[in-house]
């Protein structure tokens, strides 16, 4: 019985060595979406515009740039951040 104890502590602990975290570079972000205007539904988990149009075409779906992606890329809160600063200089 300790034995069959002991084997669960160790599996358990093995187990959440190996679901630790993440850096946070891993993360993939996915800029196209493609929507179904028939069903109301979207999915943005396509990496390339052709990825999008392979999917669309077979549905009827239509690709469209995600826009969270838009939103918290590279080029936006920087953009909008640099934006307002000029905004402000020139006043």
């Amino acid at each position: 019985m300790i034995m069959v104890r002991a084997a669960s502590a160790m599996l358990a602990f093995l187990s959440l060595l190996a679901i630790g975290p993440r850096s946070a570079h891993a993360e993939t972000y996915r800029p196209w979406c493609v929507g179904y205007p028939a069903t109301l539904s979207q999915s943005c988990t396509f990496a390339t515009f052709e990825q999008c149009m392979e999917t669309a075409r077979g549905g009827g779906g239509v690709c469209t740039q995600n826009p969270w992606y838009l939103q918290y890329s590279e080029r936006g809160p920087a953009l909008a951040a640099k934006a307002k600063s000029e905004r402000s200089k020139a006043r």
